[in-house]
């Protein structure tokens, strides 16, 4: 781990710390509908003022809440939430990569629909293949992407060995081809999608389609084309 890395572990184990307890994860709560003075907090919640004192010291230690000084009585403070600090719970795993391959066993349904989606959310290059390709993509595959927008060529598959680049992110999503490639694969991901040809229905590929666009929004915004060296 980098220094920065282990700064933001650290900084976001405090903040969990400060809300695993339950009157602490109380006060946040009533916050996130509006700002409240202490004492009004204290009757809100039915807490004596001394514990409700140790909590709020918890959560300003955190950076979870703050205090803000009242603009007509100026004796008075309120307490609000700090909105950063709860969005940067959800930890950053910045990466570059020159391209995506998505790859699962027949490169005829999830990485195929995982690389249609790719494509319409980020700007990084994409493509798909197979551990061991079919001859066509599953006509379900094929008529799902089109329903929501997305394109999907029905008769081209393509073997991971013909694709691959040293520098690609790799991201299985099946189990099978997760086991296949090993340690092989440089960087590589692993998504647990259930095959939905399997099943062969509509509600097993609209399933995979949506566990698939939900991982994707998740990955997205953390993954970026590689900068160009300047110039010498």
């Amino acid at each position: 781990m980098n220094d920065d890395w282990t700064s933001s572990v650290r900084t976001r184990a405090q903040v969990h710390a400060a809300l695993g307890d339950p009157a602490r994860l109380s006060i946040v709560d009533r916050l996130l509908l509006g700002d409240v003075s202490p004492g009004e907090l204290s009757r809100s919640l039915e807490m004596p003022t001394n514990l409700l004192a140790h909590h709020l010291k918890v959560l300003s230690e955190a950076r979870v809440v703050e205090r803000c000084r009242s603009e007509g009585d100026r004796r008075r403070t309120y307490l609000r939430l700090i909105p950063s600090t709860l969005t940067s719970l959800v930890p950053a795993f910045p990466l570059e990569a020159p391209r995506v391959v998505f790859v699962c066993t027949r490169n005829s349904a999830r990485s195929q629909l995982a690389a249609a989606l790719w494509a319409s959310t980020s700007p990084v290059p994409v493509a798909s293949a197979g551990t061991q390709p079919a001859t066509e993509v599953h006509p379900r595959a094929v008529a799902l992407a089109r329903s929501h927008g997305l394109a999907i060529d029905p008769v081209r598959t393509t073997l991971l060995s013909d694709v691959v680049q040293p520098d690609d992110l790799v991201v299985a999503v099946c189990d099978d081809a997760h086991e296949r490639l090993g340690r092989e694969a440089g960087r590589h991901l692993h998504w647990s999608v259930p095959d939905p040809v399997r099943m062969d229905t509509d509600e097993a590929f609209d399933r995979a389609f949506r566990d698939i666009s939900g991982r994707i929004d998740r990955l997205a915004p953390f993954v970026h084309p590689v900068r160009a060296i300047p110039a010498q």
